[in-house]
């Protein structure tokens, strides 16, 4: 007897969808109460399902939960990079872009982002050197690019480009002492500080 193909897609649509909503769950929760008290049973509720075996069959344990989380809202938070800084003509445009763009997203999601900083602080997201590699990548091959290019000055694009990283990592914190901040007025600050550390004097150029 031949499974339908159809079935098969139909149970994968309801895993897919209920991890989905379990992982949504989990972020609220985690923003509203803070990671030490998220709870499967918390999570659970908030969920709006009828046991915690509905989350132990999707994850084996908290810390599997929580990984999918922090990789959920980084993949995001990588695509929506992605889509501002395409097409951007020079250098000096790309690194605005990524700066302008992170800021507008940590703005744009904060219970995401109050999740991951409570993960973060509770010693929940166990830290792995490697993972800011790719993001550091980025930016430094951008640094590269506009020093190839003659748009920015001789400088260290490792050291600028950690500088540039953890600069906008710490909006997240600042946040949560002063939710009114003015994003575009501290978006706009950042990439006029990075435009006058990076750019190439006319002196220099001559």
């Amino acid at each position: 007897m031949q499974v339908s193909s159809e079935s098969g897609d139909s149970r994968s649509f309801t895993t897919t969808a209920r991890r989905a909503q379990i992982v949504r769950a989990a972020i609220e929760t985690i923003a509203e109460v803070g990671f030490a008290r998220a709870s499967f049973a918390r999570i659970t509720e908030r969920a709006g399902l009828s046991s915690t075996r509905l989350i132990s069959y999707h994850f084996t344990s908290k810390d599997e939960l929580i990984e999918q989380v922090v990789r959920e809202i980084s993949s995001e938070l990588g695509g929506f990079l992605s889509e501002r800084m395409k097409d951007q003509g020079s250098a000096a445009e790309a690194l605005r872009a990524y700066i302008l763009a992170t800021v507008e997203f940590v703005g744009s999601h904060r219970t995401q982002m109050k999740a991951l900083l409570s993960i973060f602080l509770s010693g929940g997201l166990h830290y792995d050197s490697s993972a800011d590699e790719p993001v550091t990548s980025v930016i430094e091959r951008i640094l590269s690019q506009g020093q190839s290019a003659g748009e920015f000055r001789g400088f260290d694009p490792l050291v600028m480009a950690v500088t540039i990283q953890r600069t906008v990592e710490g909006l997240p914190f600042l946040l949560e002492s002063h939710p009114d901040l003015d994003l575009r007025g501290y978006a706009q600050e950042l990439v006029t500080t990075f435009e006058l550390a990076t750019r190439r004097d006319q002196v220099e150029s001559t």
